[in-house]
């Protein structure tokens, strides 16, 4: 009975060191690729946290806390627009803005706002405007 327990306390130990080194790992990945940035969703009241990529025709944002190999979010760079920014007025966040961004989801509009650095505002608003014939999508 006693060696059951002492098999079982193992497992549980290495499936938890397992999990880490994967999440670990995810989280490297996803934070050196090209053209990744931290940024957060607004996600009702909440903020949780991620990294967003550009890619060549949509920007993906994964959440930080999963082990997900896919984006938890997709949005089509030739839909999305920036339509508002202000100073973020979210604890431990000083010196970000908030963006509120509109895209397009199964032909309907969608709103969602992004909390990131003015570094990655700029970067977001240049990827924006790279698109061919885009006028009026960056405040």
């Amino acid at each position: 009975m006693h060696g059951g327990v002492v098999v079982a306390v193992v497992t549980v130990v290495l499936l938890a060191l397992v999990t880490a080194a994967l999440w670990l790992s995810r989280r490297h990945t996803l934070d050196r690729r090209v053209g990744s940035f931290r940024c957060a969703l607004r996600h009702g009241t909440r903020w949780p946290g991620g990294v967003a990529q550009y890619g060549a025709a949509s920007l993906y944002w994964w959440r930080s806390w999963s082990l997900a190999p896919r984006p938890a979010r997709r949005w089509e760079r030739e839909s999305l627009a920036v339509v508002a920014k202000r100073q973020a007025d979210v604890p431990g966040a000083p010196g970000d803005l908030v963006v509120t961004c509109r895209s397009r989801s199964a032909g309907r509009p969608v709103e969602f706002e992004l909390l990131l650095s003015a570094d990655a505002y700029a970067g977001l608003t240049s990827w924006i405007e790279a698109t061919p014939s885009r006028v009026g999508s960056v405040i």
